[in-house]
């Protein structure tokens, strides 16, 4: 990382950044002789396979997303390999803001949410990344305790479904509010988008729907339906089909049946001691439920 630097420059300062899951997250403060200052971000995939497909990923959609419009950090370095650092990792430049995850003012939040995606959707790289990847099946969904069995069997039984033809867009694929940040002022605005790894060509329903699922996990289940409409109002184009739309919100819905508990800690570690594992899994269940009496 040292060959990264100016003359004269070093760390003199290394702090955790909490929220990530599968990668460790620091920033560095970079000092100069002069006495200046400035931050830089290291991510490093710690013993995760695939790493240096997902950190190759990044650098690229990092390069393409420059001068776009769309704020994302600037890439300064990749080692996807570990050739030079401990962990594969990756360099980038640090943006200002904050994750927000409170209730309060989420009227003005979502509709900023829905207008950052649409913008997002709208980028035509020149090289397209894979496309999408959706590892979750029927027969790998975990249903909640207690949840209701009926909707639950429907839900399962949409995505035994094949999935519906789409128009492809370029798509975060891991666009939630744990990724965008907020400048933190009355006058909120979004300061950049983070986390890239997952990039990917796909239908815009399916960042939409992981959007919404965050949504309704941290919030309540009527937000996940709200993020929806304003991806709309906001200008973006969704399936034209209720059926093709539900296939998308629950395929996505039931991906966060397998991984409850690694999604609501890095919430509890940012203040959201309110949303234990239990208390998540009642939420899914509810958004599954629904999703289903809403659109089935």
């Amino acid at each position: 990382m040292g060959r990264q630097l100016g003359v004269g420059e070093g760390v003199v300062k290394v702090e955790a950044l909490h929220g990530g899951i599968s990668a460790e997250m620091r920033r560095l403060t970079i000092g100069s002789r002069d006495g200046g200052t400035r931050e830089l971000v290291l991510r490093s995939f710690v013993d995760v396979e695939g790493a240096e497909e997902w950190l190759n990923r990044e650098a690229g959609a990092l390069t393409m997303l420059a001068g776009t419009g769309v704020q994302a950090p600037g890439l300064v370095a990749v080692d996807a390999t570990g050739a030079h650092c401990e962990y594969p990792s990756l360099l980038m430049t640090h943006l200002a803001g904050q994750t927000v995850l409170d209730d309060d003012g989420l009227e003005t939040r979502v509709p900023m949410l829905a207008r950052q995606l649409v913008a997002i959707h709208a980028l035509r790289p020149v090289e397209r990344p894979g496309k999408y990847v959706a590892l979750t099946t029927a027969d790998t969904v975990v249903t909640p305790e207690g949840a209701d069995e009926d909707a639950w069997a429907a839900a399962i039984d949409t995505i035994r479904r094949p999935a519906p033809p789409y128009e492809g867009r370029f798509l975060h694929r891991d666009f939630q509010p744990g990724n965008v940040l907020f400048n933190g002022a009355a006058d909120a605005r979004i300061t950049g988008v983070v986390d890239w790894a997952s990039t990917s060509w796909g239908p815009a329903d399916l960042d939409v729907a992981h959007c919404s699922v965050n949504l309704a996990l941290l919030h309540g289940p009527a937000w996940g339906l709200r993020f929806a409409e304003a991806y709309e109002q906001a200008g973006g184009v969704l399936a034209a089909t209720a059926s093709e739309r539900l296939y998308w919100l629950v395929r996505d819905a039931l991906a966060s049946s397998e991984e409850v508990q690694q999604v609501s800690q890095p919430w509890r570690e940012a203040g959201r001691t309110d949303l234990t594992t239990r208390a998540v899994e009642q939420r899914l269940d509810a958004y599954v439920t629904t999703l289903m009496n809403t659109l089935g």
